[in-house]
């Protein structure tokens, strides 16, 4: 049988999948997204709390869209969900859009490290807890929690904890002229904490991260706030002096009987990079000083060896002894801080 002579009819050209739609830079603008809180993280699932405080909250698990590149979604973020938001056992949504943040609490692994850590979004109070012994107080990591609060526009509260064990008051001393709060409780025993209720009323009605090393009383303070949390306690190891890491996620908690009042808990630290902060943003935090300072000559660091500071040549110009003490001593806190920002990060 004589084979047929072929012709360009016979030919088929496959069409390339490449190019055939047309690329757009328009992104849905998912206008029926339903609004919701982050309140924890686990390996690119986020459990989320739908409609928060409103008549139909509920519970969902999420993941990131992928509009959202690699922006990171953390614990306090306010974003919008799409598909299915029910919170019914095997239903996932997805996070399409983060809400402007408030607040960004940030940290980086040194003080030379360019990449930036978002620890939470959208806190208003963070909340440095400490022991007074066991392990000891280590101040420069206090420093650098304030330094790192004050540059995202947070209040700071300084939680005491074993104070059964040291007396708070150089502790208090040092930190209460710099703007501080300091609110102090001890175990009483396994099931009950003293000084409570001061952490209570310095809580109410905030969103508050809680940070601190490990073996402080962190997970022990989270628990007698939130008595279903269920965080684990560490004990403090004899020979370095240093808790274990118990808590390995960051999870936002809300406090039972307090409207409003949440405080998310943070695994242990053991560094605080500062490389983000910038220092003019601290003088921000000292209001009556950043005033003086406008008077310092172009390019001053503000630091104690700065010639021609004007910080200095204020507390020269003081009226009397007593004012004198009282500027010295809030120029100070404010170089110390100077120094914890760029100093070491580890804990001193």
């Amino acid at each position: 049988m004589a084979r047929r002579a072929l012709d360009e009819s016979d030919v088929r050209v496959r069409p390339s999948r490449r190019g055939t739609r047309p690329r757009t830079k328009t992104r849905p603008e998912h206008a029926d997204a339903d609004r919701a809180l982050v309140t924890g993280v686990d390996r690119g699932r986020y459990t989320v709390l739908v409609d928060a405080d409103g008549p139909d909250e509920r519970v969902a698990v999420a993941m990131k869209a992928r509009e959202l590149g690699r922006e990171r979604v953390v614990p306090g973020d306010r974003v919008d969900l799409v598909g299915d938001t029910s919170g019914s056992e095997g239903s996932l949504a997805r996070i399409v859009r983060i809400v402007e943040r408030s607040t960004v609490l940030r940290r980086t692994a040194d003080d030379t490290d360019p990449v930036e850590r978002v620890i939470v979004a959208n806190a208003d109070q963070l909340v440095v807890v400490t022991a007074l012994a066991d392990p000891e107080p280590r101040t420069r990591m206090i420093d650098r929690c304030v330094v790192a609060a004050y540059d995202a526009g947070m209040d700071v509260l300084l939680a005491l904890t074993k104070a059964d064990l040291a007396d708070p008051a150089p502790l208090r001393a040092l930190y209460e002229p710099i703007g501080v709060r300091v609110v102090v409780s001890s175990r009483t025993d396994e099931a009950a904490i003293e000084g409570l209720d001061e952490v209570r009323e310095a809580l109410a009605g905030r969103m508050s991260v809680l940070v601190g090393h490990s073996g402080v009383g962190k997970s022990t303070l989270v628990n007698a706030l939130v008595p279903d949390a269920l965080r684990a306690v560490g004990v403090v190891n004899d020979v370095t002096g240093r808790g274990r890491h118990t808590s390995t996620s960051a999870v936002a908690l809300r406090v039972p009987g307090e409207p409003g009042t949440w405080v998310i808990d943070t695994p242990g630290v053991r560094s605080f990079g500062l490389a983000h902060v910038d220092p003019d943003h601290l003088l921000g935090a000292f209001a009556d000083l950043a005033e003086v300072a406008e008077d310092c000559p172009r390019g001053c660091t503000h630091a104690a060896d700065a010639p021609d500071c004007a910080l200095d040549e204020w507390v020269e110009a003081s009226p009397d002894d007593e004012a004198r003490a009282a500027r010295t001593a809030r120029v100070d806190s404010f170089r110390r801080l100077l120094v914890s920002r760029s100093g070491s990060p580890e804990a001193g």
